[in-house]
């Protein structure tokens, strides 16, 4: 029978290799709960808005609150400037005009 005295240290590379497989699962373990603390982490988010967020959410809610349009005076308007019936106040107009411009200063 012949000794290979090339594999002597054999039983310290098993022992080093159940080393570093205990060492694998440690540092397994480790990554599983730093995932789990940042899982954690997620769920305290929170959500701020911006000014802007907030005005538009207003302008609708104004804006679900309107009156609904009329269909039958729009349809009577509609009618009445394709026959010609409907004429416009020149002056009336440009006065409304005026207004609404001075009001948005």
């Amino acid at each position: 029978m012949a000794i290979n005295i090339n594999n002597l240290n054999n039983n310290n590379q098993v022992n080093r290799t159940v080393q570093q497989q205990q060492n694998d699962v440690k540092n397994q373990v480790d990554q599983k709960a730093v995932n789990t603390s940042q899982a954690t982490r997620v769920s305290q988010d929170s959500v701020s808005l911006t000014p802007q967020a907030r005005q538009l959410n207003d302008i609708q809610k104004k804006n679900g609150d309107a009156p609904p349009v009329n269909q039958k005076k729009v349809d009577q308007l509609k009618e009445a400037i394709q026959s010609g019936a409907y004429k416009v106040d020149a002056e009336k107009l440009a006065q409304s005009i005026a207004k609404f411009e001075f009001d948005l200063l």
